[in-house]
């Protein structure tokens, strides 16, 4: 999609509700550099990253080695399969929280069949990929002419082979009970769901890591990436470079901003004009004094772990939910393309690392916030379940013709 070139006034990212869905940009503050020289070798844990996954989802530190493992092969066998099944045969695949099962949803015998020869569980289903694609693209459309309201959502679930539009719970506005009716109209393949949180935005060179931008708010590194002259750039999230400002850290200038797409999309460059000194890694600051190795980057299963590396909460670990969600942040900030995920995010977080084992999956963009104690927290914080969004890399990689940097 094409980037923003026009410099756009930056949206105000006070918050005037209990709960929120919000972009992750946070007010300025102090940084420190504890971590660079111990991160400086690049260095890879397998086991901190089981025991961090261990610690989030309640198992043993064997038991995530293993889940890890199993998720990756899980992974490829899955796009093989929905890649040879096609969009009309097919409604996505996941990975069942019980048993850790690859499940491939079909819409007809025939594929279920080949879905069982190669080794996954088959579940017949009423709609395609293209047929959820489509209604989710009908409410997009809807959208950008006639507004969402206060409506925070909406994503394809393949669990449900539905296209799950999430509103806010209690009376809506009248755009938004608009905006319902066209949901409902597209029948069976839409499901409505009722929220008490609404969404929010995100605004720190190792993956994860703070940047301060001169325009005063904060945000994290994505992943550090090559142009194809060469040069080395960073991507982070778009909405942190909205008005191109330019970032740093440790009060040392970084670069400025290459290019931006938010809303519609959240992804960014940004330039490293010194690299010999940045020294920028292919590896992601996993918080507890090493950094977990970039191999590449893939799309990870429906129901894979995720862990996702921020300047406010770290490292932490949950589930992805759904892909192609659609969230509604606001003041006609609608983004869409994102994926929905557990892990806990907070202000500050925005542009950070998102990875499944040692691959790159995408670039934090927002979250559903609760106010608690004078600041917005994720919600297992106050009892509430996480849900969480970032975009996916591959797409920003893509519109700036960018590499990974690889460990």
């Amino acid at each position: 999609m094409s980037t923003t070139q026009s410099i756009r006034r930056r949206k105000s990212l006070g918050l005037a509700v209990a709960a929120t869905v919000a972009l992750l940009a946070s007010p300025l503050a102090a940084s420190g550099s504890a971590t660079d020289e111990r991160l400086a070798t690049g260095s890879d844990d397998s086991s901190a990253a089981a025991r961090a996954l261990a610690r989030d989802y309640g198992i043993s530190v064997a038991q995530a080695k293993t889940r890890l493992a199993d998720e990756r092969a899980a992974d490829l066998l899955a796009d093989r399969l929905t890649r040879k099944l096609g969009a009309t045969h097919s409604g996505g695949s996941y990975i069942t929280g019980r048993t850790g099962d690859l499940v491939v949803t079909v819409t007809d015998p025939a594929a279920a069949r080949q879905v069982r020869l190669a080794g996954a569980t088959p579940r017949v289903v009423e709609f395609s990929t293209r047929a959820l694609a489509r209604a989710h693209q009908a409410l997009d459309r809807f959208a950008e002419t006639r507004g969402a309201g206060t409506v925070q959502g909406w994503y394809v679930d393949v669990r449900t082979n539905t296209v799950m539009v999430t509103a806010s719970r209690g009376a809506q506005t009248k755009v938004s009970q608009v905006f319902l009716r066209k949901a409902r109209s597209l029948g069976d393949r839409v499901e409505v769901e009722h929220s008490a949180g609404r969404p929010s935005t995100a605004a720190y060179l190792y993956g994860g890591q703070q940047v301060n931008m001169s325009n005063g708010f904060i945000c994290s590194v994505g992943f550090n990436a090559r142009t194809s002259s060469g040069a080395y750039v960073f991507v982070t999230a778009g909405h942190c470079a909205e008005g191109f400002p330019s970032f740093s850290r440790n009060g040392v200038l970084i670069g400025g901003t290459r290019g931006y797409s938010f809303p519609t999309n959240d992804y960014a460059s940004v330039n490293i004009n010194n690299p010999s000194y940045w020294n920028p890694q292919g590896a992601v600051d996993m918080y507890n004094g090493y950094a977990r190795l970039v191999y590449g980057h893939s799309q990870a299963a429906v129901g894979s772990s995720l862990c996702k590396s921020g300047r406010t909460t770290g490292w932490t670990c949950g589930t992805i939910q759904a892909y192609n969600q659609t969230v509604n942040y606001g003041g006609g900030d609608i983004v869409s393309g994102l994926v929905r995920h557990n892990a806990c995010v907070e202000q500050g977080d925005s542009g950070g690392s998102n990875m499944s084992g040692n691959y790159a999956q995408g670039i934090s963009s927002g979250g559903q916030l609760y106010l608690s104690g004078g600041r917005y927290v994720c919600g297992q914080k106050v009892g509430q379940p996480n849900v969480s969004f970032y975009q996916p890399v591959g797409e920003a990689l893509s519109a700036y013709g960018l590499s990974l940097v690889t460990g």
